[in-house]
């Protein structure tokens, strides 16, 4: 890992916050010559309090619904000048699977020369910890205090669909990977797609000091799946492969997160038919057995 940091103390971020974690990685690879595009987010507020800001590249505070086009505006106004900064979007899962998910197909369409990084904590967190698109079946946020009802919107299936060049999973709790892999999306021209696990301590009502863990065991249990996904080719990333083959029980996952409490046996036995299955269909997808 590189010395140099890009997010500096002062940030405004809950203790705990992997998202905040995984921007120091995701800066770490692009390194000083990029510029960060934030829709309205958590990151919109930890970048620091007015006039201030504990972020040490150029930042772009743009609406909620507007990161894919301020990202291609950005991107072509750079080439034109002969420039090859890094143009990249930081943004949440309401930003990305909801509200920004039209200007995102639009930027992949049109073949934007950037990396759209969605760090997904598996609601609004900015607000309040309201459902979104990427919240979880049987998940309590503060809109669905019983439990969500719906499964969580498959966005990398969605991207998968538009080809880019490179997109990929990744989980705070695996930096090394995560470095890697925003490295990779930045040395190939054209979209790239990175979808980060973002653990979140108070939306998802777990102690600060195991956002870590609990990122790790999202990984051993398959429910989250550290992959990429190359010119169409998809490679499961190694920390994946265990689980894979002997993933944990679900329950491990699940018990020390409150927004789990009471999940009842029916729902929880849905997702762990989904967890499978989607093991077994990347398992295939990378073998070449469609």
């Amino acid at each position: 890992m590189p010395k140099e940091e890009f997010v500096l103390k002062g940030t405004s971020a809950c203790p705990g916050c992997s998202a905040s974690l995984a921007l120091r990685y995701v800066l770490k690879a692009a390194g000083p010559d990029t510029v960060l595009i934030v829709p309205a987010c958590c990151t919109s507020v930890v970048q620091g309090m007015y006039p201030n800001t504990a972020v040490n590249v150029p930042v772009v505070n743009v609406g909620f619904a507007t990161a894919g086009a301020s990202a291609s505006g950005m991107s072509n106004a750079l080439r034109a000048l002969g420039k090859k900064t890094n143009v990249v979007v930081y943004a949440g899962d309401g930003g990305t699977l909801d509200i920004g998910i039209q200007a995102l197909s639009g930027a992949l369409e049109r073949g934007t020369d950037f990396l759209y990084v969605c760090y997904d904590n598996e609601a609004y967190g900015n607000t309040g910890m309201q459902r979104s698109g990427g919240t979880p079946l049987g998940a309590k946020t503060t809109t669905t205090p019983l439990g969500k009802p719906e499964v969580k919107k498959d966005i990398e299936r969605i991207v998968a669909a538009h080809e880019p060049p490179f997109m990929a999973t990744a989980c705070a709790a695996y930096p090394q990977d995560l470095f890697r892999k925003v490295k990779k999306a930045l040395s190939i021209r054209g979209p790239s797609f990175i979808h980060v696990l973002a653990p979140c301590p108070p939306g998802w009502r777990y102690p600060t000091e195991k956002s870590v863990e609990i990122g790790k065991l999202a990984v051993k249990s398959g429910v989250w799946v550290l992959y990429e996904r190359e010119y169409g080719q998809l490679a499961i990333s190694s920390p994946s492969r265990t689980a894979l083959k002997n993933p944990i029980p679900l329950e491990e996952y699940l018990a020390p997160q409150g927004r789990f409490a009471g999940i009842d046996p029916k729902t929880l036995d849905i997702l762990k038919q989904r967890i499978a299955k989607n093991l077994q269909r990347l398992a295939r997808e990378e073998s070449g057995v469609c």
